[in-house]
């Protein structure tokens, strides 16, 4: 005890304000993504595994709208609707004839999906990366760094959007049509509920919510058709960890393996501190394979 006092107290305490801030920035764009992806498994009970895809292809749109326009707002809104309208499409074609199917054949079919866009993101845009640049170009003194004000920016409209979307899931009309078929997709369709159009309408808003972390995150990594492996591994991740299709779960667990990943870059490479997530994984699936951040009844 003394020992592991000691090690966490030889960590200077700006460090740890510094990866803490990260930690959160960070987590915040991995709720962001992982809401959309917890909200199509909750709901459709569908494993989405273009997830990713669509998250790197808001942000390609975006690249392409900032380069005519200059407008990093205007690409960031134009990129959610645009990916948005691709997702409800892409449901009608490949997700809704295979309703009531085995849950294997929407896994290869959103694989499948997932192949498609990347290869057509790299025939389209080649493998140079791409950049779009911050539109808040200011930083503030951290310490001993200089941090941008743009990250701390994406943290707070992250959840200005989960917020905007928890209030209507729970006030809005179509909002009360998902919980409803959320819990009895018969006794919703029975209540005149429109099942089909509720499911495109999901998937629309998941797409639409990958999207715009593709193009919030795009500024401080760049562009590639292979960005959305990354950040799709780790919404999974938080999905299983928070519970799955539990939405308030999935924030928390983004949060805390986010944390969790920047504390142990204190002490490794970036590259091995993403190890630290699978550990979670693992552990969650063994000894609380319903959810870190499920309640269980007493």
């Amino acid at each position: 005890m003394d020992a592991l006092s000691h090690f966490l107290h030889s960590v200077p305490l700006d460090l740890f304000i510094i990866q803490t801030v990260n930690g959160i920035v960070a987590g915040m764009i991995l709720a962001l993504v992982a809401s959309g992806l917890t909200l199509i498994f909750g709901i459709m009970d569908v494993v989405n595994f273009a997830h990713g895809e669509l998250f790197m292809l808001g942000a390609y749109i975006g690249v392409v709208i900032v380069a005519m326009t200059g407008s990093f707002w205007l690409a960031l809104t134009a990129s959610a609707l645009i990916v948005a309208l691709i997702g409800a499409g892409l449901q009608i074609a490949t997700l809704r004839p295979l309703i009531g199917r085995d849950p294997l054949n929407t896994i290869l079919a959103t694989f499948g999906v997932s192949l498609i866009l990347q290869n057509f993101a790299l025939w389209e845009f080649g493998p140079t990366v791409r950049r779009i640049p911050e539109p808040l170009g200011t930083s503030f003194t951290l310490f001993y760094l200089q941090y941008p004000w743009y990250r701390l920016f994406i943290a707070v409209l992250s959840a200005a959007i989960i917020i905007g979307f928890w209030l209507f899931l729970k006030h809005g009309k179509f909002g009360v049509w998902i919980r409803a078929t959320a819990q009895d997709r018969i006794m919703a369709q029975a209540m005149g509920i429109p099942v089909p159009l509720v499911y495109t309408g999901v998937f629309a808003i998941g797409a639409a919510m990958a999207a715009a972390s593709g193009v919030l995150f795009a500024p401080l990594v760049g562009v590639s058709h292979t960005m959305g492996l990354d950040w799709v591994l780790k919404a999974f991740i938080v999905v299983v960890v928070g519970g799955m299709g539990n939405l308030a779960g999935s924030i928390a667990a983004a949060i805390f393996i986010s944390l969790l990943e920047s504390y142990a870059t204190i002490w490794v490479d970036p590259s091995q501190a993403v190890i630290v997530s699978f550990v979670v994984l693992i552990l969650t699936l063994l000894f609380r394979p319903t959810g870190l951040f499920v309640s269980t009844p007493k």
